[in-house]
């Protein structure tokens, strides 16, 4: 990820804040029917007939590095194959590919992998869509991740769609709740106050600026914390787009996308909307012991939780690895449409926010977990062996054809990690009861 931090253009047709109080609460309509960007996200994508649940799938308005080449999907099964090795080769082997759109992540790792490890294999697609027909009869698709987990759940763009509130300082410097009507237009609600301040306070505070902007990731959080809570042993994993505390943009990261295009985000259904995540908040999340808290309902969590995630983060931050790489895109810059910039995730989109989506309450007792890693997507693969090193040319006179291929996949690998794009996304490597296959 770059560390540039310039704020990027405001999109055409937004109308930013106006300092209005509107006295609507976060997650409720007020009279003139504007509501906070969570919920007009929430429903927009995941809603009847929203974004993600139409047949065309997101694929068909952006692309991942899932879609960007087949040598992700071979890498992500070379780290479930390390996972396996860290677990003693189970009977059974778990692999959860969260957000899964139509499949392409989960039917190209078990392709990948090797007869013996994928015999032992579960494969699960968690998804708020349909089963997309012809899909792999191996693959479970369901709304809710597994139970508990013994292996690897993998999450690629997954908690950007995790819709999230945006606050922005009024004129007195104070954060305030952004309200948006279903065509787009905003205007400032109330002060942000209880869970949400405190994370802001944490995680994103914002200068007394007025028009600074920030989006409140507690949901994020609650979601990563509860899906790495089904991980009885193994690893977890998130990557996407990321940005963290000491470098987060000023006007914040939301935007749509549509048709391949990056445009407006406008809450009507027509497009995705979506928003850098801040990944050192999610790597704190899950070892702040959030037991007593529905992670599925932000809108109900306690401020003490809020507080015990601050408290668990400041004790955290000697100990987790962020590499000074690993800072996050520029707002705007890690959104290219149609090369990776986005996410294939359509269900299990939000399991903060969308009750059909929604995990269930964790089921485990507060356990000790060692610290999250952060590092870079380019960092991660070349662990992995993709390294986009071209082939000897040699190779061109002795073998053509396989100097051909061999070319081919050194731009693959090459796009997958280069700086300033899809090499710069973030990966958040939480491992459970093994050492990290990534160290």
């Amino acid at each position: 990820m770059t560390d540039e931090t310039a704020p990027e253009a405001e999109p055409p047709g937004r109308t930013r804040g106006t300092g209005h109080d509107a006295r609507a609460r976060p997650g409720r309509r007020d009279g003139t029917g504007l509501r906070g960007w969570r919920e007009a996200t929430e429903a927009a994508l995941y809603g009847p007939g929203g974004f993600y649940r139409r047949p065309e799938g997101p694929a068909a308005h952006f692309r991942t590095s899932v879609h960007a080449s087949p040598l992700f999907a071979q890498a992500v099964a070379r780290l479930l194959c390390r996972v396996d090795e860290a677990l003693g080769r189970p009977s059974a082997l778990d692999f959860v590919d969260m957000g899964a759109g139509r499949g392409e992540l989960v039917t190209g790792v078990l392709a990948a992998l090797p007869a013996d490890v994928s015999a032992r294999t579960r494969a699960y697609a968690v998804e708020l869509a349909d089963r997309p027909a012809g899909l792999d009869e191996r693959i479970t698709w369901q709304d809710t991740p597994p139970a508990a987990v013994t292996g690897l759940l993998f999450a690629n763009e997954w908690l950007d769609n995790v819709p999230v509130d945006v606050a922005e300082a009024g004129p007195a410097g104070v954060p305030r709740l952004v309200l948006v009507a279903d065509d787009g237009t905003e205007q400032l609600g109330e002060p942000v106050t209880g869970a949400e301040a405190e994370w802001l306070a944490r995680w994103w505070p914002l200068p007394a600026e007025e028009g600074l902007r920030a989006e409140i990731g507690l949901p994020r959080d609650l979601a990563w914390a509860s899906a790495v809570d089904r991980v009885a042993r193994g690893l977890a994993v998130a990557v996407d787009y990321a940005h963290t505390v000491d470098t987060r943009p000023p006007f914040g990261t939301l935007t749509g996308f549509r048709e391949g295009r990056e445009t407006a985000p406008v809450p009507d259904g027509s497009c995705d909307i979506t928003a850098h995540v801040a990944l050192d908040a999610c790597a704190a999340a899950p070892t702040a012991h959030m037991r007593s808290c529905a992670p599925w309902d932000a809108a109900r969590t306690t401020l003490d939780t809020a507080r015990r995630l601050g408290d668990t983060a400041r004790d955290l931050q000697n100990t987790t690895h962020i590499p000074s790489d690993a800072s996050g895109p520029a707002s705007g810059r890690a959104r290219t449409p149609h090369r990776g910039a986005r996410t294939t995730s359509g269900a299990a989109q939000n399991p903060a926010c969308t009750p059909s989506g929604a995990p269930q309450p964790p089921h485990g007792t507060a356990r000790t977990l060692p610290p999250a890693r952060l590092l870079t997507q380019r960092a991660a693969l070349r662990a992995l062996d993709i390294t986009g090193a071209r082939p000897p040319l040699a190779l061109a006179s002795t073998d053509p054809s396989a100097y051909v291929r061999a070319l081919a996949s050194a731009g693959e690998a090459a796009e997958l990690t280069a700086p300033g794009g899809l090499g710069d996304f973030g990966w958040l490597v939480q491992p459970v009861g093994i050492p990290d296959p990534l160290a």
